[in-house]
């Protein structure tokens, strides 16, 4: 990934990630595709929806992940879900991820640290072996 781009994802992500054995060189991967418009669905106000794969099978069987995306600078991975056992976002769901990502993505570069710093957001690592929270 270039190295411009910042890609935390949030505490709750964090343990859903942990918990599934997804790999930040996976959500990394996942954020590769959506700089080249590769995109799941674009949910629109900075909202798009990316498959990651599953360890060992590929994407159509993966989760689906909800990322705040800011073409060239960040991307923050908030939620993730099996196709199994959540068939898609509520309308609901939706609006308030939007809305989120408004005030997110509009944060200075400054407060994004902080929330790092925080441990609000944790940094999708370049290696692997840093990831043990």
């Amino acid at each position: 990934m270039r190295s411009h781009w910042r890609i935390p994802k949030n505490q709750w992500f964090q343990r859903f990630a942990k918990k599934e054995n997804l790999t930040d060189a996976s959500l990394r991967e996942a954020v590769g595709r959506a700089t080249t418009d590769v995109v799941g669905a674009n949910l629109g106000a900075g909202v798009i929806k990316q498959r990651v794969a599953r360890p060992g099978e590929g994407k159509a069987k993966g989760y689906r992940t909800i990322i705040f995306f800011r073409q060239g600078a960040l991307a923050i991975f908030v939620f993730g879900f099996s196709k199994s056992k959540k068939s898609n976002l509520t309308d609901r769901e939706e609006d308030a991820f939007k809305e989120a990502a408004k005030h997110l993505l509009s944060l200075p570069e400054t407060t994004i640290d902080t929330f790092v710093q925080n441990g609000e957001l944790i940094e999708v690592t370049e290696n692997e072996q840093e990831v043990s929270q």
